[in-house]
């Protein structure tokens, strides 16, 4: 599937027409144009490469999947690849989607498959259509402005996870140790990839910035200055958060062993109690004379006796906060 819309002088002109018609329209200097494709075949950039003159090269990565976050440079066009974050699925892994651009001076070509929608990218541009005169960089920071967006979001998420791990660790009785665990290398594994795409992209947008001067005129460059910096912040966050999953960790780990403590002390306290008795009733059963032997206060006696040093020595453990 493929969607087409058209600028001349600042105004949409026209939308839905075919790709064949995007040479014929770039004609015009005033004019520029945004090729959406969805899950394209060969022979869509194929056309494309023919329309608007794409580098075979970059036609050839266009094709591949699992391309990793980059900008390529060729003598009439950019190369850009980016990742859409689209947050955490319901067992804690990183939803991302491949999103490829082909950049001329008067056309954006997008390339994604169906679980990418550009619509939020298409609300941003029509939300700030004062900014269209400014041409093909203005489609480009509609792109990674979203993608940014979408990225900040799925931060805030992790971080609220992160929270809720950190409340659970000291909630009353049995923490779920192991379930901590698992959710924690799951967030840790998510961090991980989200900084892999991240931090690329914000370079990509520094190498714009920063390379094609010509290109990205001064008034749409506070804006992509703007992105690199939510791009960066981005970045902070997510060693950040790196951090606080470690200490979650770590701290997981400590309660684990402590508990384990705990429990030790509670088998030797209780050993302890249990070996009174143990000790009495096999020091009785000897076949000696013993005061009280064949009496009923005998008995009694050695049962007050197994109690009465029983409770003491719970009340010394429980004391001691072993018990």
């Amino acid at each position: 599937m493929v969607v087409t819309r058209a600028w001349r002088n600042g105004n949409a002109s026209e939308r839905d027409f075919p790709v064949d018609r995007v040479s014929d329209l770039i004609g015009a200097d005033d004019t520029f144009v945004w090729v959406d494709y969805t899950d394209p075949r060969a022979a869509d950039l194929e056309q494309v490469e023919e329309e608007l003159g794409i580098h075979a090269l970059a036609v050839e990565d266009a094709v591949e999947r699992g391309q990793r976050p980059k900008l390529d440079r060729y003598r009439d066009s950019l190369f850009l690849v980016v990742y859409d974050v689209d947050g955490l699925d319901a067992d804690g892994e990183l939803v991302t989607h491949e999103v490829k651009a082909f950049v001329t001076r008067q056309a954006l070509v997008t390339i994604h498959g169906a679980d990418v929608d550009t619509g939020a990218v298409e609300r941003r541009l029509d939300a700030n259509a004062d900014m269209a005169d400014h041409g093909v960089p203005w489609l480009v920071w509609g792109l990674l402005d979203a993608v940014t967006d979408h990225a900040t979001s799925t931060v805030e998420d992790i971080e609220r996870r992160i929270d809720e791990l950190e409340d659970d660790l000291f909630e009353h009785g049995d923490p779920r140790a192991q379930q901590i665990q698992r959710r924690s290398f799951r967030l840790r594994k998510a961090l991980g990839v989200l900084r892999r795409q991240v931090v690329p992209t914000r370079d990509s947008v520094a190498s714009l910035l920063h390379g094609d001067a010509e290109t990205i005129s001064d008034g749409i460059r506070p804006y992509f200055r703007d992105v690199e910096d939510h791009l960066q912040s981005i970045a902070d966050s997510v060693d950040q958060l790196r951090d606080a999953v470690s200490s979650v960790l770590d701290t997981n780990l400590n309660l684990a062993s402590n508990r384990q403590n705990t429990v030790m002390k509670k088998v030797t306290s209780w050993a302890a109690i249990i070996a009174i008795p143990t000790a009495i009733t096999g020091f009785f059963g000897q076949n000696v004379t013993f005061p009280g032997e064949g009496q009923w206060g005998g008995l009694f006696a050695s049962l007050a006796l197994i109690v009465a040093s029983s409770l003491v020595l719970y009340r010394v453990f429980k004391a001691k906060d072993w018990l």
